[in-house]
């Protein structure tokens, strides 16, 4: 089962390049609940698609898979992402997304994402 949860996972990847958001939602279970780490959870399919639609006409992230690692019902997939910013520069990221499937579907998925920083950003640490 972990070929074919790592096969839903490329197809995932691939959905989210091509800014294709039922494509994922249709791999999701109706409860699933996709959670980023820090900041939301998105509780059914329909509270995803919600979140998904409200991202309509922004750029796709560009994805670099790292590498992709099963273990029975979950799947880690992480690597690079390079979106654009709030003034539209593109602005990259680290990503980690951890999926628990059951039954063939996704019924939940963590999604870790940090923020590289840029030549002159600092931390709140060194700032103080």
């Amino acid at each position: 089962m972990s070929n074919t949860n790592k096969e839903i996972v490329e197809k995932v990847n691939a959905a989210f390049a091509d800014n294709e958001p039922e494509v994922f939602l249709s791999f999701c279970a109706d409860d699933a609940e996709w959670t980023m780490v820090g900041d939301k959870t998105f509780k059914g399919v329909n509270a995803i698609r919600e979140f998904m639609s409200s991202m309509e006409g922004m750029e796709p992230p560009i994805f670099t898979v790292d590498e992709i690692i099963t273990d029975g019902d979950s799947v880690a997939c992480y690597g690079g992402m390079k979106m654009a910013g709030e003034d539209g520069k593109p602005v990259d990221y680290s990503f980690c997304d951890v999926y628990r499937f059951n039954g063939g579907k996704i019924v939940r998925l963590q999604s870790f994402i940090v923020k590289h920083k840029t030549e002159g950003e600092t931390s709140e640490k060194a700032a103080a």
